[in-house]
């Protein structure tokens, strides 16, 4: 939080190499702060923080008109192609004490490709998120999935993609109540789909009563 005319929220990306994080960070932050280009090896090496500027007039809480900054993490991807589980496990919690240590974690987004079907490495990263983040894990975690361009040229729709999802898939979206989001990687279509994803998300942050979670 800020002042009382202004809520920050923290986001943390998680996911394995080339899911599309980085990119999934710029629309965030409606930016480009993050580097994103197709790549045989992990691109990210180190956790770096994004901030956005200040979105008047987003939301309301308790009657009151309150403008928004968001703040994103990327980290790196993992499986990385150079570090290990440790490294990149050790650079998070940094990055987290450092960055967020006094206002906390609001959501982690893992990133998911939603043109691949889930993969060892993802069950990984996902490993990685519940070491990172504790025993309450899932209340603070969201599913980003990139690529939904993808989706919508097979033909589908969200609820019709999730209905032929893998048990796998399906039941890590019932741990964490199905939260969910789709992301659009197309260019052209970021600024107009913005702020309908962070909406989503403060969606996610007010049924979690905006709990925050420290990460030690």
């Amino acid at each position: 939080m800020c002042d009382t005319d202004e809520m920050t929220i923290n986001l943390l990306l998680v996911g394995r190499t080339q899911s599309g994080k980085s990119a999934a960070g710029n629309s965030l932050l409606g930016s480009f702060d993050f580097d994103s280009h197709l790549s045989p090896s992990s691109v990210t090496t180190c956790c770096r923080l994004g901030c956005s500027c200040r979105i008047s007039g987003f939301t309301r809480r308790n009657s009151h008109e309150l403008a928004l900054r968001v703040h994103v993490m990327d980290t790196p991807g993992y499986p990385h192609s150079s570090l290990s589980k440790e490294e990149v496990q050790q650079a998070m919690r940094a990055a987290l004490a450092q960055h967020f240590g006094d206002e906390g974690l609001h959501l982690a987004l893992l990133v998911l490709r939603a043109d691949l079907p889930l993969c060892e490495e993802e069950t990984h990263t996902i490993q990685l998120v519940q070491e990172l983040l504790g025993p309450t894990w899932k209340n603070f975690t969201a599913i980003l999935f990139t690529h939904a361009d993808k989706v919508e040229e097979a033909g589908l729709t969200g609820d019709e993609y999730l209905h032929i999802a893998s048990d796998t898939l399906l039941n890590l979206l019932s741990s964490i109540q199905q939260r969910y989001i789709f992301v659009d990687n197309q260019a052209n279509t970021l600024q107009q789909e913005r702020k309908t994803i962070l909406r989503k998300i403060m969606e996610f942050i007010r049924q979690n009563s905006y709990q925050v979670l420290l990460v030690k």
